[in-house]
């Protein structure tokens, strides 16, 4: 394995910066809609350790270049992170960076802010040691909204200000490990009518809530039928809320919704989710519509984007330029041979990848396990580790696109 030494020694020099920029982003709260404060901070530190130069887009996602060579390289982390739920479960202060026995505790650890402090100073390490920049151009990217509607800010991103990228790198908890794609998913509600009548007499109306209580199980028993691929694994869907219309506690409901996070493996698509729903015997008994529902988010900038909210499955190729790079980096310039691995959940790569169909992969510090967990956290090792990942990426990707 050819090992260059100057990345994992160079890193190590930023050990503390990164470390001291990562707690300063987890202390300040970023809840979707609300990140104007990271942004800030994620700017100032780009324009410090030399970037070419940086921006804010319309939706508010903060934007800095390094080189300006004909190969467009992205690195992607959103800065929202997902609130605290109760802090009295917490081991820590959720917005309070914590060190202890070299874990970094704090909301937004592992989901996702130790890769864009990784990101920023792999950007300065590749300006320190000298890396020729006139063959690419680096975006380092954080994006908003992603916990509200993935891919929403990253799609703008990269149809309005970058778009000629040739390759996005996620930096979504992987571990260090190299991911290549993850399931999509779908929201959709389905709804019930009935008729109000007194609770007294409820023989006069119909319960809404009853004509939903047969399909509640059949889409139970849907779950286990689902189709599976041997990489991405199965398809799911899961009852995730239920809400009543009614006239008051005394009365027959007259309305009722359940509302449904459907995992879509490969084969899958809307469409056919929302067939196989249409298709049980309860929802045609219970005369129930199926819906697919829609974003619509208001950035801190006022601009306001919409979608529906179906997020496409995708995969990169194991043999792509893009991933053997990737494998290549980490043998580079941290002398291991990584895992090729996929993500349980969702992440911006529904867009730049399964939307707009741009080569996508994914790097990243942390444990997805512990993302949106009251133990949301990363190993102080893995920063350094990271940031001399990004740093050399670049010029091996660069390499192997030439040679492909």
């Amino acid at each position: 394995m050819n090992v260059d030494e100057r990345y994992a020694q160079g890193a190590e020099g930023l050990r503390d910066d990164v470390t001291r920029f990562l707690a300063d982003l987890i202390e300040r709260p970023s809840l979707s809609r609300d990140e104007n404060a990271v942004v800030q901070r994620i700017g100032e530190e780009m324009k410090a350790v030399g970037f070419d130069d940086v921006v804010v887009d319309g939706f508010g996602s903060v934007i800095g270049r390094i080189g300006d060579g004909p190969v467009h390289i992205v690195f992607d982390s959103h800065i929202d992170v997902v609130n605290t739920g109760d802090p009295s479960l917490w081991r820590t202060e959720p917005f309070t960076a914590t060190i202890e026995n070299g874990v970094l505790y704090g909301r937004g650890a592992s989901d996702n802010k130790a890769a864009i402090a990784s990101m920023v100073h792999g950007g300065a390490l590749l300006r320190r040691l000298g890396i020729d920049t006139s063959r690419f151009t680096l975006w380092v990217v954080g994006t908003v909204q992603e916990e509200d509607c993935d891919g929403l800010a990253l799609e703008y991103l990269l149809t309005n200000t970058i778009p000629k990228a040739e390759i996005v790198v996620l930096g979504e908890a992987t571990n260090l490990q190299v991911y290549r794609g993850h399931r999509g998913r779908a929201e959709f509600a389905l709804h019930t009518t009935g008729r109000a009548a007194h609770a007294s007499a409820p023989e006069r109306g119909v319960n809404a809530i009853y004509r939903m209580a047969p399909i509640v199980e059949q889409i139970e028993a849907l779950n286990e039928r689902l189709a599976s691929d041997p990489f991405l694994g199965k398809g799911t869907v899961v009852v995730s809320k239920i809400d009543a219309q009614t006239p008051s506690l005394n009365a027959v409901p007259d309305g009722c919704t359940i509302y449904l996070d459907r995992r879509l493996t490969i084969g899958e698509t809307v469409e056919s989710a929302r067939a196989e729903l249409e298709a049980l015997p309860s929802v045609q008994e219970g005369a129930a519509t199926v819906e697919l529902l829609t974003y619509e988010g208001r950035a801190y900038t006022g601009l306001t984007l919409s979608t529906d909210k179906y997020f496409r499955t995708w995969v990169t190729p194991e043999d792509h330029h893009g991933v053997r790079a990737a494998v290549e980096t980490s043998e580079r310039a941290l002398g291991m041979t990584p895992q090729i691995g996929r993500w349980v959940f969702s992440t911006n790569g529904v867009s730049s990848a399964g939307k707009l169909e741009i080569p996508t992969i994914g790097f990243g510090p942390a444990n997805e396990v512990y993302a949106h967990s009251v133990d949301d956290q990363c190993p102080v090792d893995h920063l350094p580790l990271a940031a001399a990942w990004y740093a050399a990426f670049p010029e091996r990707y660069v390499a192997a696109a030439g040679a492909r």
